[in-house]
């Protein structure tokens, strides 16, 4: 039997899981939440929960994984009870990988495709602010724009993941995030720098009481709960494969507390990117793709040196969205080799075909397809992130959850004996503990779906 790949360093490990987990959202999302739910009080928040229901589930799907050394299906068959049917989240789990994938993609494509405007001049201080807002709008009605951008990032993803686990995957996911966290980290110093740049930061972290009267309290926890769930994309396994490919050295609530720790240090920090810039050009931070495509590049036009710290930006920004794709292909490639003994180059050829097909609805949404809606009067990309979002990773994680503590499951002794395994943190295994796990936490994940439902 061929012996199973591994990571070539600890680092390579917690770089490429944290890769999965952030991204753009890290980038837009959370700052914008913080500021406009209590700012301080709102990362307090968000710490506390991420803490208390992000850490446990990813520890649950890195379990699964170095226990059973398979993924997908075929990591809940290797460990579950004979004759039980929970490998068949395992199947969903992959419905929910390429799913996020075929809208993920073309999003990832719209980072590239600004990297390139920035990098070759194409933003110019010239232009007003209704020249730079039809950039983006022009860029997604061009179906071949689109789809040139959204196939090269399959291809890249695929190629990385073509080159293998250590050499491909480890290798460059490694590069990309340590230029990462060095891109978020100058980025964020020259922000400081800005005239007004204290303003920004005022607004994002100092704790509104006004904010809070306005909301409510109960907002601004519900907030915090969903983004911190959210976060780590927990529930379709794209964790669990990196279990596979673990050493028993450390448990794994410290692995997931570090791969946590890394995810909120690049969601913080972004919004010490955005938030002083806004603010020092007077321009009021929006949500969604709106802040990142229309607000942030007009305050760049605008800025010294603008042209060099835009493309940085979305240097940035491609090499978020990338680690993400990166690493959820190789879930998705790793799943096909280990469920039907394909090779990797036979997965990856059949994987880049079918992910470049089933992405092609997004990438031509906004032109080709302009009009069509999938679910009620959602358009396409927006279906498959309610669907992704909404459902599978919050169904996914509850099922995991039970799979880990259950008796009919794979056994809450089981669970803990392999997460604490190796040295660092270890999981208490009292009957508080347990009956949290597995019934507290359970309904908190359910409130969490509910709320995004409605």
């Amino acid at each position: 039997m061929k012996e199973r790949e591994s990571f070539g360093s600890r680092l390579g490990f917690i770089l490429v899981s944290a890769g999965c987990a952030i991204g753009i959202g890290n980038v837009w999302k959370f700052p914008y939440l913080a500021g406009e739910n209590g700012g301080g009080l709102f990362v307090l928040f968000y710490f506390i929960f991420l803490l208390i229901m992000g850490v446990p589930v990813m520890s649950m799907e890195l379990a699964i994984g170095r226990r059973s050394r398979k993924s997908g299906a075929e990591g809940f068959r290797e460990i579950e009870r004979k004759g039980s049917k929970w490998h068949i989240v395992g199947y969903t789990s992959i419905i929910g990988c390429y799913l996020l994938m075929m809208f993920y993609t073309s999003v990832a494509g719209w980072m590239i495709s600004y990297f390139w405007k920035f990098l070759s001049g194409f933003f110019s201080s010239s232009m007003d602010k209704s020249a730079v807002s039809s950039v983006f709008s022009n860029m997604l009605s061009s179906s071949s724009d689109s789809l040139v951008f959204m196939t090269l990032s399959v291809v890249i993803g695929m190629g990385v993941c073509a080159l293998g686990l250590k050499n491909g995957v480890e290798k460059i996911t490694k590069v990309m995030m340590m230029g990462l966290l060095a891109l978020i980290i100058i980025l964020a110093i020259h922000s400081l720098t800005l005239p007004g740049a204290m303003e920004g930061l005022k607004f994002y972290l100092v704790p509104s009481i006004g904010t809070l009267k306005e909301k409510g309290v109960l907002s601004v926890v519900v907030a915090a709960m969903n983004q911190a769930f959210f976060t780590l994309s927990l529930g379709i396994c794209a964790m669990e494969i990196f279990g596979t490919y673990m050493s028993k050295e450390n448990t794994l609530f410290s692995e997931a507390f570090r791969i946590s720790l890394l995810d909120t240090f690049v969601a913080v920090v972004s919004g010490l990117i955005i938030f002083p810039s806004c603010f020092s050009f007077s321009v009021s931070p929006d949500a969604g793709p709106s802040l990142i495509f229309v607000t942030l590049p007009n305050v760049f036009i605008n800025m010294k040196g603008g042209r060099v710290w835009g493309t940085l930006f979305f240097v940035f920004m491609s090499f978020a969205a990338l680690s993400t794709v990166i690493a959820v292909f190789e879930n998705i490639i790793a799943s096909f080799m280990d469920n039907y003994k394909w090779s990797r180059k036979k997965s990856v050829v059949i994987n880049f075909i079918s992910i470049l097909l089933l992405s092609l609805p997004c990438a031509l949404e906004n032109n080709l397809l302009k009009g069509v809606t999938i679910l009620g009067n959602k358009g396409v990309l927006d279906s498959w992130d309610f669907l992704v979002s909404n459902l599978l990773l919050p169904l996914g994680s509850i099922a995991i959850i039970l799979f880990c503590v259950w008796r009919n499951g794979w056994g809450w002794n089981e669970y803990l004996k392999e997460a604490n395994t190796g040295k660092g943190i270890k999981m208490p295994g009292s009957k508080a503990v347990k009956m949290y796990l597995g019934v507290v936490l359970p309904i908190l994940v359910f409130t969490v779906m509910i709320l995004g439902l409605l």
